[in-house]
């Protein structure tokens, strides 16, 4: 679909329908079926290699690039004795950095990031590295979804220990915007005015160029210092939408069916497969979806929408990390993808 402002607004009103319609009823029943017992699908989901900036469409003016898919403490993770963690588990060839995308418009050379993890400086030359027009002076921009470790600790590599930014801008939402303003380390970062923070409002669209815009989307989150935001990504072409971290989607008054629906692509919450991962922990103290019940969920969704999700944001024992495992297997089976580090998106 191509986005112009009509279409935009268009958009924001099917978005506002999504709102208080937790249910499936808006969705038709998919003619595709998951058998629960064996696990078969009609539908097969095909694992492509990672798309190049060579298999974009050479016209597309805004690309969305998958900077890390982990969830806050990474893989390996501090402590962990598992064999997740265990070095000849972990892939030689892969770094598995903390959540993030890269947003680009080529059009305009304007960079943008979506969280500044403990990662940020590999994935800011990762960025670099496949948008060389984008320079640290010059980006238009980093938003942060919370004040979760994961999510914004990297913003200190703004200050004048490390890079010694000149007023990057920061996209946060008020009690964000609080949180950093009044609580060191982060205030001196505003103060040396390596950082100028731009607050957002829920449901407030930022036009950032005229091609790219994005929409924050407030969830429920464990919100101890800061509310807790998605994104709702918009190109001229095309739209994703980014929801890291959420306690549950039954607990949201919106319907992630129909924003699934609306959007090209979801990149979505998929921090634990099941609830048996971490055995010596009250996993109602780290509320999120399990794999297991969004699968239950989205089975009702049609499979050219199964394909648009994305999920993310792993924990390191997140079994659908081995590619190889049943877990991972179970989830493109029935139509879904597995989000990896270096994909690349056309909006």
């Amino acid at each position: 679909m191509r986005f112009n402002h009509i279409n935009v607004f268009v958009l924001l009103w099917l978005f506002t329908a999504c709102n208080n319609t937790v249910g499936v009823s808006d969705v038709r029943q998919s003619d595709v079926t998951i058998d629960r017992d064996t696990e078969n699908t009609q539908s097969k989901a095909t694992e492509p290699s990672l798309p190049t900036m060579e298999h974009l469409d050479p016209k597309a003016k805004v690309v969305l690039s998958v900077l890390g898919v982990m969830q806050d403490g990474g893989r390996p993770h501090l402590g962990c004795q598992k064999s997740c963690c265990a070095a000849d588990s972990i892939q030689s060839d892969v770094d598995y950095r903390v959540v993030s995308l890269g947003l680009f418009d080529r059009e305009h050379t304007k960079g943008f990031m979506i969280e500044a993890t403990p990662d940020f400086v590999a994935q800011w030359r990762t960025f670099k590295g496949i948008f060389s027009e984008v320079t640290l002076n010059t980006l238009g921009g980093i938003f942060l979804t919370h004040a979760h470790i994961g999510h914004y600790l990297g913003l200190s590599f703004l200050g004048k220990e490390a890079y010694n930014a000149k007023s990057t801008p920061v996209y946060a939402m008020p009690r964000m915007t609080d949180f950093l303003k009044n609580n060191g380390p982060w205030s001196q970062l505003v103060t040396h005015e390596n950082i100028e923070l731009r607050p957002t409002k829920a449901n407030d669209t930022v036009q950032l160029t005229k091609n790219l815009s994005i929409i924050p989307l407030v969830v429920p989150h464990r919100d101890e210092y800061s509310e807790t935001v998605g994104y709702q990504i918009i190109g001229p072409e095309k739209s994703a939408v980014f929801i890291p971290d959420i306690d549950k989607w039954d607990r949201w008054d919106q319907s992630i069916l129909c924003l699934i629906k609306l959007a090209d692509y979801a990149f979505l919450d998929a921090t634990f497969y099941d609830g048996q991962e971490l055995p010596n922990r009250d996993m109602s103290s780290v509320p999120h979806p399990f794999i297991v019940e969004s699968l239950e969920l989205f089975d009702v969704l049609e499979t050219s929408d199964r394909n648009k999700v994305y999920f993310i944001h792993f924990n390191h024992t997140n079994p659908v990390l081995d590619k190889d495992s049943e877990a991972a297997k179970r989830v493109k089976r029935a139509g879904f993808n597995i989000a990896k580090q270096g994909q690349l998106f056309s909006l």
